[in-house]
């Protein structure tokens, strides 16, 4: 459990106070607007009524005392950036502010941001990914490079080990590339690369799937590197 400081409870701020709230955060929250403090008391541990780009306010709440400082104002980005900079000069651990332009995720970073929350351009690439390719059932973006994927596994993957499968594919162990699939083996065991600038070595087989005939929908999460490729399975109802 962390202790949270929500500063804007417009609909983003809300839904996230919400979510803070269910998984078991103690959540300060602050707007300027009584009535929407009021609609969020519910499922907060305390808030207050106030003008977060004064700086008298924001040190009566302590900020520092905080694990996570969220600004998610909207609609005014001049608050929003105001706010972002005064948390970091008051000792804020770590501050997260939203952002509805690629300019303005810029100038919240130079001005004290720790991170940005980029709500519109965040689940658009989320949507076109999940909706426009078979298979795939949910697509986690941890960089520019990372990426969590949770696909369907093959039936007759089920029930074995990774290990097992690699057996069965004795001369032809895939790799996978930042593009395709890039490298083939031979009978003897070497290997001859084919044209790929990244290549990513598979991981040792560590975990098992076991099949269960009483469940079905079966997914498997695929995290993808340029070093390395974890994957896990589990069966879901």
């Amino acid at each position: 459990m962390k202790s949270v400081l929500l500063i804007g409870l417009g609909r983003f701020g809300r839904h996230l106070a919400m979510q803070l709230n269910e998984l078991g955060h103690q959540v300060m929250a602050v707007d300027k607007d009584e009535e929407r403090v009021n609609e969020c008391m519910p499922f907060v541990t305390n808030a207050q009524i106030g003008d977060s780009t004064r700086v008298d306010f924001l040190r009566s709440l302590g900020v520092s005392n905080y694990d996570v400082c969220y600004v998610t104002i909207s609609g005014d980005f001049q608050n929003s950036l105001e706010t972002t900079s005064l948390l970091k000069e008051l000792g804020a651990n770590y501050v997260v502010s939203r952002a509805e332009r690629d300019v303005q995720a810029k100038f919240l970073l130079r001005n004290g941001a720790d991170a940005v929350a980029y709500p519109e351009k965040q689940l658009a690439k989320w949507a076109a990914i999940r909706y426009t390719a078979n298979h795939i059932f949910s697509y986690i973006e941890l960089d520019e490079q990372h990426a969590i994927i949770e696909v369907a596994v093959p039936e007759d993957w089920q029930g074995r080990s990774i290990g097992e499968r690699k057996a069965e594919r004795q001369n032809r162990c895939e790799h996978l590339t930042g593009n395709h699939i890039g490298r083939k083996f031979d009978s003897a065991g070497a290997g001859r690369k084919q044209s790929a600038e990244k290549t990513i070595s598979p991981l040792n087989p560590l975990i098992h799937a076991e099949k269960n005939d009483q469940k079905k929908g079966t997914h498997a999460q695929w995290r993808v590197s340029l070093s390395c490729v974890n994957i896990r399975w589990g069966a879901q109802p």
